[in-house]
């Protein structure tokens, strides 16, 4: 005959395995290494992003190559905002009055720019619907094998298609805990 603190336990583990299997399981991470590869891309179109009551509207243009980015921003009515350039070793801002604000990153110097940490070093990826080498992600997919759901960084990024043949995405909508970010892109121009 079993002790009861024997039975106790072994009710007790058993009761907690039935939850666990009952609770719905975690993304896994997509270990396939990305299918993307780092050959530069230009794109153009239009994003938004806002923090709490803090936020920034503008149309894009990107000239991104594996070691530069170069993003261009401008009001909804076409007027230069700022010109943004960066690499591995740091970014810098240029507005119209001819100031310039530099960061250690991209991130750094968007929130201390526009209020609001615009993650480009991972948007360079992300854009093209793949995960930032280097870093844990999970992914879903649609029935095209297209990435429809990317979490990488603490960012959720979720995508549209123009059609179902597409294979760039047209839309992203980023999400991070106090943050979102809406991307449409317009014309692309690369990998």
């Amino acid at each position: 005959m079993a002790r009861p603190g024997v039975a106790a336990r072994v009710a007790s583990v058993l009761a907690l395995a039935l939850l666990a299997a009952c609770a719905p399981l975690p993304l896994a991470a997509d270990r396939e290494p990305p299918q993307v590869t780092d050959t530069g891309f230009e794109a153009s179109g239009r994003l938004s992003a806002r923090r709490g009551s803090d936020g920034i509207t503008a149309g894009f243009e990107w000239l991104h190559t594996p070691l530069a980015d170069a993003i261009g921003l401008a009001t909804p009515l076409g007027q230069t905002m700022a010109r943004l350039e960066g690499n591995a070793d740091g970014a810098a801002i240029m507005l119209p009055d001819g100031k310039t604000s530099t960061a250690r990153s991209f991130d750094a110097l968007t929130e201390a720019s526009f209020g609001v940490p615009l993650p480009v070093s991972g948007l360079a990826w992300w854009i093209r619907g793949a995960p930032r080498p280097g870093s844990a992600f999970a992914v879903e997919r649609d029935a095209r094998m297209r990435t429809s759901v990317l979490r990488q960084d603490g960012w959720e990024i979720v995508y549209a298609y123009a059609d179902e043949t597409s294979v760039q995405p047209r839309r992203l909508v980023l999400t991070y805990p106090d943050v979102e970010v809406r991307v449409v892109i317009d014309q692309w121009r690369g990998s």
